[in-house]
């Protein structure tokens, strides 16, 4: 068998604007993604996420708010981030600011930069959009996203618990 990091020095990967014809290689890329989370969270919390993940309503609503981008090798999406525009509030997230919801990455294409890369072009779009401020949330489980983060400027701006696990919503300041 070939490797994903094999697969990726022969095909390199490529960054695009997803369509909605996307939609059924990215939920597998977010339902892989999320899922390998499974065993850190509590069963409520796992059906959530199944539930909330395996919904195409779910999808269908960001792509009416938000513009995704995905990564791609091999003509396959490995990668997924969506951003979405002020004015439409979520949860933790004020209506002024634009958010990034959603990135995922296969299991075996992380740590290629991949889910960096799709953060960035998230920032860049909301800088092309006027956005002043992203946002986003990730838990005490999600180290690397974390990491991406805040190696990009993102700020702790507040903390809450959710399932019986921290979670933290991150600013970016664009102006």
């Amino acid at each position: 068998m070939i490797s994903y990091l094999k697969i990726i020095k022969m095909n390199p990967v490529s960054y695009r604007k997803s369509i909605a014809a996307d939609l059924h290689q990215i939920k597998f890329v977010t339902q892989e993604a999320y899922g390998q989370f499974n065993n850190l969270l509590s069963e409520e919390n796992v059906k959530h996420w199944q539930s909330t993940l395996s919904n195409d309503a779910t999808y269908l609503d960001l792509f009416s708010v938000a513009t995704a981008f995905v990564a791609e090798c091999r003509s396959e999406i490995v990668g997924v981030a969506f951003i979405v525009s002020h004015d439409n509030p979520y949860k933790w997230f004020d209506a002024a600011w634009s958010y990034i919801r959603l990135v995922g990455v296969l299991p075996g294409f992380e740590g290629k930069g991949i889910g960096k890369k799709l953060t960035q072009l998230c920032i860049d779009h909301a800088k092309e959009m006027g956005e002043k401020t992203v946002a986003l949330h990730t838990s005490e489980f999600q180290h690397a996203a974390r990491h991406i983060y805040e190696s990009l400027g993102f700020t702790k701006v507040k903390e809450f618990a959710l399932f019986d696990k921290k979670y933290w919503v991150y600013t970016l300041q664009l102006s």
